[in-house]
């Protein structure tokens, strides 16, 4: 569990937010992209909170791959990846009533209403399933996506034609376009009857039967079939909770538009509920989580969400959520057991996390028997031992968390963390001002290796999908592959190849044309691909944002590491990037096996000069600075306007400033503006820019 005091100050904080950007990240892979968690909901959620925490601390220190900006993971590689006409957002979540009442107080904000004006809310279930965009033309269903990750996603349009829930055609008059979003869950009875079906059929043949965890997972993975036919035998089902690209709705209000889906054919959770106050939404939700537990389906909260259609438009999003709907999530269920014994795993970056080892119990449904046990400070904490009976709990996922030891104070002796990596013998310590300890052994470490190389070729990265896990163990083994370089050199072991059991001309050449097709990857993938310390996903991206290229990057890098103040002014203008990201960039050129790795890598891919596409506009790619009274929009509301037509807003005025917007009663920054010569618009004049972009 995190530890709830606050960072001592910018440099711990810095630490502890990138810390979590990348422990955050993978845990939305594993759950998203692979049906894999290996944390439960409440401990996700415990980790997005103190993320939240530090960065509500330290806001100068938001890191532009903060969770806060993410959604969901990379699709899979064995379905076609679609982009989303519009994208499939997450939801920010609420844990306690005075959460959903700062909510409805944020909207008020926002929109600048008076406090007699409601704000009337729908309230429903949230199904822990699998969320999927259906698109229909012409009432007909031509698409169906999974989320991925928020902006692509995987083709699934066979196998939804399969659920009897997803009709082939809308009853009555619908849209010409309209895409229909819900989740694909299983009930909970079909869910046990597809496990007891499996294991009949694998007796007598020899085989492990394969058992799935919880129906979430079952849902995901029934739905993700290559073969359609097999999709055709699971339970599945299709709940709507909304919807993307229409031409045109048939309602203003949440509410409207849900119930004329509900009239097309399409089923409604039945606790969707239109709430006039905060005190009816909660009584809702009160309702809902007494039937929880009679409830066909799984569910893990309530969603909120602004009736009004217009307030949702004029509200947006953030990042990676509306500002207009919130998840308001159940308490985690408990178990009592025993921890058997406490394993330390290493992860691809060195990374030491013990997993508690559990005597299997039932938690919620589920059977559960690993949890992680996150730190050495952690297991301190907890005075956690083999042999100790320990409570989990558990709210939707696999793995538990422990929250408490209740034989901490029988006689025994501590459990002692290791200072040595278990798989290299390499010294194992722990940064300054940090709790995780790590492996210094690199890619000397047979697990940091394997899994730096399969983090390079992962779907997130350079996405070779023929080159998977086992393949990469492989030709480790036998001594072929080393470093990311060597992977674009397996040409020269064709012939090998084919003379081993297994290899056969076909396999051969479509595993070497996937690599050579990355030899021009995307710069922004192949810089995140390298696994560089506090470099995630975002990160990379915006990182090429400002300097385009490669070699400008490593130019920069090395020049702010000594000291250059233009070099650090280039980075201090990308919204995100602080001095962790900048001194991490900074170590990694001036270590001589990276420059030889890195001159090696580019030796091999020719990575083409990193382009943006955002809308176009007269702001676009400049800074603007909002001051003064707005009157017409919230100051939020302005900046997510600017953003949108791919502005940077600063909160001063500087030389690099481009445009001031500056409403009644701006003071010492107008003023400065006008000093400095910088262009200065009115409100009216801001509302003339965002009108005219394209």
């Amino acid at each position: 569990m995190t530890d709830p005091k606050l960072p001592r100050d910018e440099a711990e904080a810095s630490t502890e937010l990138a810390r979590l950007a990348t422990e955050i990240a993978r845990h939305n892979a594993l759950y998203h992209g692979e049906d894999a968690p290996e944390i439960s909901d409440a401990e996700y959620d415990a980790l997005v909170r103190r993320n939240s925490a530090v960065e509500a601390a330290f806001p100068q220190l938001i890191r532009a791959d903060s969770p806060s900006t993410l959604v969901g993971a990379a699709p899979s590689g064995h379905l076609a990846k679609v982009a989303h006409a519009r994208a499939m957002m997450s939801l920010d979540n609420a844990f306690s009533d005075e959460d959903v009442a700062e909510f409805v107080g944020r909207v008020r904000r926002f929109l600048k209403l008076d406090d007699d004006i409601p704000v009337a809310l729908t309230a429903e279930p949230k199904i822990d399933g699998l969320s999927c965009s259906l698109r229909y033309e012409k009432g007909r269903l031509v698409q169906a996506l999974t989320r991925g990750d928020g902006t692509t996603g995987e083709d699934v349009t066979a196998n939804a034609r399969t659920i009897a829930d997803i009709p082939e055609t809308l009853a009555g008059d619908a849209p010409a376009v309209f895409e229909i979003r819900g989740e694909i869950y299983m009930a909970k009875a079909d869910f046990t009857a597809l496990n007891a079906r499996l294991l009949a059929e694998a007796e007598g043949t020899g085989k492990d039967a394969r058992q799935f965890a919880n129906p979430r997972n079952a849902a995901a993975g029934s739905l993700r079939q290559k073969d359609a036919a097999v999709t055709a035998t699971r339970p599945l089902r299709f709940l709507v909770h909304g919807w993307g690209e229409a031409s045109a709705l048939p309602g203003d209000t949440q509410t409207a538009v849900i119930r004329a889906i509900e009239g097309w054919g399409l089923p409604v959770a039945d606790g969707f509920t239109r709430c006039q106050t905060i005190p009816d939404a909660l009584a809702v939700y009160a309702r809902i989580e007494a039937a929880r537990a009679d409830l066909p389906f799984d569910i893990d909260g309530v969603v909120y969400k602004v009736d009004r259609l217009d307030w949702q438009v004029r509200l947006g999003q953030v990042a990676k959520a509306p500002r207009w709907a919130i998840a308001h999530k159940f308490p985690a269920e408990r178990a009592q057991t025993t921890l058997l014994d406490i394993d330390i795993q290493v992860g691809r970056t060195g990374k030491l996390t013990p997993v508690a080892k559990l005597e299997p119990v039932t938690v919620g449904g589920v059977v559960v028997r690993n949890a992680t046990l996150h730190n050495a400070d952690e297991i301190a904490r907890l005075g956690a031992r083999p042999g100790d009976r320990v409570v989990v709990q558990r709210a939707g996922d696999v793995i538990p968390q422990i929250v408490e030891v209740l034989t901490r104070d029988d006689p025994r002796p501590a459990f002692v963390f290791p200072d040595h990596c278990p798989r290299c013998g390499s010294e194992a310590v722990a940064e300054a001002g940090e709790v995780d300890v790590r492996c210094t052994g690199g890619l000397v470490c047979p697990a940091q290796r394997l899994e730096r190389l399969r983090h390079f070729v992962g779907r997130a990265a350079l996405d070779i999908d023929s080159l998977g896990v086992e393949r990469l163990k492989l030709f480790l083994d036998l001594g072929w592959i080393a470093e990311p370089a060597d992977i674009f050199r397996l040409a020269a072991h064709r012939e090998e190849l084919l003379a081993m059991k297994g290899w056969k001309p076909t396999s051969v050449d479509a595993l070497l044309a996937a690599i050579a097709a990355k030899r021009e990857p995307d710069a922004a993938r192949l810089l995140f691909a390298l696994g560089i310390r506090h470099v995630g996903q975002v990160t990379a991206r915006d990182l090429m944002k400002m300097f385009a290229t490669l070699p400008a990057l490593r130019a920069a890098s090395e020049a702010a590491r000594g000291g250059d103040e233009q070099a650090l002014g280039q980075f201090g203008l990308i919204e995100g990037v602080g001095p962790a990201v900048v001194a991490a960039l900074g170590d990694f050129f001036h270590e001589p096996h990276n420059q030889r790795l890195w001159d090696d890598l580019l030796a091999q891919v020719s990575p083409p000069a990193y382009v943006h596409e955002t809308r176009a506009s007269e702001v676009s790619g400049k800074t603007v600075v909002f001051t003064g009274t707005l009157e017409t929009m919230s100051r939020d509301e302005a900046k997510a306007q600017a953003e949108a037509l791919g502005a940077r807003v600063a909160g001063s005025v500087s030389a690099r400033t481009d445009l001031v917007v500056a409403g009644p009663g701006a003071g010492s920054k107008l003023k400065k503006a006008a000093d400095l010569g910088v262009r200065v618009v009115d409100e009216a004049g801001w509302a003339n820019i965002v009108a005219a972009a394209d």
